[in-house]
């Protein structure tokens, strides 16, 4: 079928992205396998400079544009880090839109990578339209996550070393925020093997994505409820809901406290601080062990940008 992320463009960002974001670590995860009864291959995107899988596509879409000098961003702050990195290498003048209640650890980091970041309304859809009005008006480029293509052929690399594993894979559950990592995974392993299946996972407290896919209309949400604020969308963009057709073959909810509990088994049995986004993935696992029984399944741990308040409270606490 044909698809708006493209798996040439992907094979591109394999050999343009900056090497220090490709090649992640991957292995089977032993004590975790045994404890939940299936076989479970985590893809680690956390060991690197901004410590989430957003460098990759952040960094194949800077690689794209030539000679810009200004762009502007909205980020709940991953993307703003990984944008500031890739943006900085290149002396590109980034300014980043963040909700006024936006991690502070991720703020701090945005801005020690050399962005400007200005924070407008009370989460990210409220920053992000804001940041389109700045835009519009000041004629500078948006970079807009998941719609901005590149984005997702960046993140879909991971999917190109995921169908490398030696073993195959029956199913890959991963994190879904506006889409660029479920959907550029999702394009490489139907490629690679069609029987996979690619289970896209959001927080119960945030479900827009998932209802906007199975309904076939946009469901916008007043409010979201959750602490995964790297996947907590509450407007999807059109094009992005679209990509999800004929990828993603089941979606998820999954409950606010098993994502702690997902994030304190990282740590407990991997020795990782993962991010409630990023340990979506798993507690899909968790929550649906009899589904998922018996079988090779991927869990991609995207993220792990916590602040040391966090840490203590999820990870730490009895």
């Amino acid at each position: 079928m044909n698809h708006r992320i493209s798996l040439d463009k992907i094979r591109e960002a394999a050999e343009t992205i900056d090497p220090v974001f490709l090649n992640s670590p991957q292995f089977v995860a032993e004590s975790l396998s045994q404890l939940l009864g299936m076989r479970i291959l985590v893809k680690v995107e956390t060991a690197n400079p901004v410590r989430s899988f957003k460098g990759r596509g952040a960094d194949y879409f800077v690689s794209k544009l030539g000679n810009a000098k200004k762009l502007i961003t909205a980020s709940a702050g991953n993307l703003g880090q990984a944008m500031a990195y890739a943006c900085r290498k290149r002396g590109i003048h980034l300014t980043v839109y963040a909700g006024t209640q936006a991690n502070p650890y991720k703020i701090d980091r945005m801005r020690a990578l050399g962005a400007n970041v200005v924070l407008f309304g009370k989460d990210f859809d409220e920053a992000k339209a804001e940041s389109k009005v700045v835009a519009a008006r000041l004629g500078v480029r948006l970079v807009e996550d998941s719609r901005d293509v590149e984005t997702g052929e960046g993140a879909g690399t991971i999917g190109l070393e995921l169908a490398a594993f030696k073993e195959p894979l029956d199913a890959v559950v991963v994190a879904l925020g506006n889409g660029a990592l479920a959907c550029g995974v999702g394009v490489c392993l139907k490629d690679a093997s069609p029987s996979t299946r690619i289970v896209a996972v959001q927080a119960a407290g945030a479900p827009a994505m998932i209802e906007s896919w199975k309904s076939g209309r946009i469901a916008r949400h007043d409010s979201i409820a959750t602490i995964a604020d790297g996947i907590g969308v509450r407007v999807p963009i059109p094009e992005c809901v679209g990509d999800m057709n004929g990828i993603i073959d089941e979606g998820l909810l999954i409950r606010e406290e098993t994502l702690i509990e997902a994030m304190r088994l990282a740590h407990e049995h991997l020795g990782l601080i993962i991010e409630p986004s990023g340990a979506a993935g798993l507690a899909a696992l968790i929550e649906n062990k009899n589904a998922f029984a018996g079988k090779t399944v991927a869990s991609i741990l995207s993220g792990g940008n916590l602040t040391p308040e966090q840490i203590r409270r999820w990870l730490l606490s009895p």
